[in-house]
């Protein structure tokens, strides 16, 4: 059977794909001990003016004053880590930031309402007057009045970031809540400069002030500026939709300069089609295929509402692309062997990865997981592509309910020879990402070469 012209387009460019400059990239070692440093320098501040004393009063204003400054520290590093800054992306992933954040927000949270407490009972032990009256005679303070609305925009993100409330909310209105949280800060910034911890020193204002804009600038730049400079200046439109299977497209797209994107196989993109119902929603997408005279590709599975709308994107429809993002490329690889380990739709990352990850022949293996030999996409591309360069393709067919699982330790190491010598790349469904990375343990991979990211909402 002749070859498509997409797989022989593949196989064609498969041993000469241009390699685009590498980004710079925080290590994530390197953020997580800066954050803890910056965290121990906020409690240096506390302890350093802490006014020590054994009363009821100052002991809970003392703790008010812990609570609040570690409190707006954290509220400061959330901020920093959804700014999309491309050093910080690049370096330690998309998805690590996105699990970071939530579990900051949770400590934030706490560490407000703690503050909130601690102050209240501070004031009421303090005036000798009942916790309800102490609430009322602060909240007459306006600094004090803009804090506690700051406060309760914070709670409200937080329940609508919560698992049960997130499965019943779309996602555009859960993404809108979100810019709260910018309101939120913005109210209980003054509030912080009041406080005795940064008023009563003239460097220490200073600095906090200073720290604070640069996070408003890194926002300001990363999430709006460069995000309207790149949809100028690539001027991205649709070309093709191309069905490649049951559910399954591929939005082949043509720009200006896209090599100035610096876009790495195995990243992801934002994608917002400039279409009725559509235009209002940043859909994240893996490019399927490195960007090559000025032509992108992603390949996208319907299985929601946004998703299906894009089976009837029309040609010419302009694209903005805000990215690149993630850290799935192959800086990540320390071994001379890999292994590519696909489910479903998760090949998208790993095709592009198969065709550009240079190895010897024979040193480069692609598994793909898939129900039936029907849900596999791009196949032929994946079979011109291993033709092309001597590597390894494996297609594990069957359901997941199967007596058989070929995702069990001793299968993977029977279709994978010296498979603990191997890194290896791993994108799929969470479920079948999850096992994959208990089995692969299991057969004695070391958890830091098995290298994933979960873009799943």
């Amino acid at each position: 059977m002749r070859a498509s012209a997409p797989a022989a387009r593949a196989a064609a460019a498969a041993a000469a794909v241009p390699e685009p400059v590498r980004p710079l990239r925080v290590d994530p070692r390197a953020l997580r001990t800066a954050l803890v440093l910056g965290g121990a320098a906020v409690t240096a501040l506390w302890a350093a003016q802490a006014q020590y004393s054994a009363r009821l009063d100052a002991l809970f204003a003392t703790g008010a004053h812990l609570t609040g400054l570690l409190a707006a520290y954290g509220v400061l590093v959330m901020l920093f880590l959804m700014a999309r800054v491309p050093a910080v992306e690049h370096g330690v992933g998309a998805d690590r930031l996105a699990r970071r954040h939530a579990l900051g927000g949770r400590w934030v949270l706490g560490l407000c309402a703690a503050h909130t407490l601690l102050a209240l009972c501070g004031y009421a032990a303090h005036t000798g007057a009942d916790l309800l009256s102490a609430a009322v005679d602060l909240l007459g303070y306006p600094g004090l009045a803009a804090a506690a609305v700051g406060t309760a925009l914070f709670g409200a993100v937080g329940v609508s970031s919560a698992r049960a409330v997130r499965r019943r909310v779309p996602h555009e209105t859960w993404r809108a809540l979100h810019l709260l949280t910018y309101v939120g800060a913005g109210l209980a910034f003054a509030h912080q400069l009041a406080g005795p911890d940064l008023a009563g020193s003239a460097l220490a204002g200073w600095f906090w002030s200073l720290l604070h804009a640069t996070v408003a600038v890194l926002l300001v730049w990363y999430r709006l500026v460069v995000p309207v400079r790149q949809a100028l200046r690539h001027s991205l439109r649709v070309r093709e939709v191309r069905v490649e299977g049951p559910g399954v497209v591929s939005v082949v797209m043509q720009g200006i300069g896209l090599d100035e994107l610096r876009a790495e196989p195995g990243q992801f993109l934002r994608w917002r089609f400039l279409q009725r119902r559509l235009w209002h929603t940043a859909l994240p997408f893996s490019l399927s295929a490195p960007v090559r005279d000025d032509v992108v590709r992603i390949t996208v599975k319907a299985i929601g509402t946004h998703t299906r709308r894009i089976r009837r994107l029309r040609p010419g429809t302009r694209v903005l692309a805000t990215g690149p993002f993630g850290a799935l490329t192959a800086h990540r690889r320390s071994r001379r062997k890999v292994l590519l380990l696909a489910g479903g739709v998760g090949i998208t990352p790993m095709r592009a990865l198969f065709e550009t990850l240079p190895c010897a022949p024979g040193d480069l293996t692609l598994l793909y997981r898939a129900g039936n030999a029907e849900q596999l996409v791009l196949r032929a591309e994946l079979e011109a592509i291993a033709a092309a360069r001597g590597a390894h393709l494996h297609f594990l067919l069957g359901p997941s309910d199967a007596s058989f699982d070929p995702l069990a330790p001793q299968a993977l190491a029977n279709l994978v020879p010296e498979l603990a010598a191997h890194d290896v790349y791993l994108c799929g469904p969470p479920g079948m990402a999850s096992a994959a990375t208990t089995a692969l343990v299991r057969a004695g991979v070391p958890e830091e070469r098995i290298h994933a990211e979960n873009f799943t909402y």
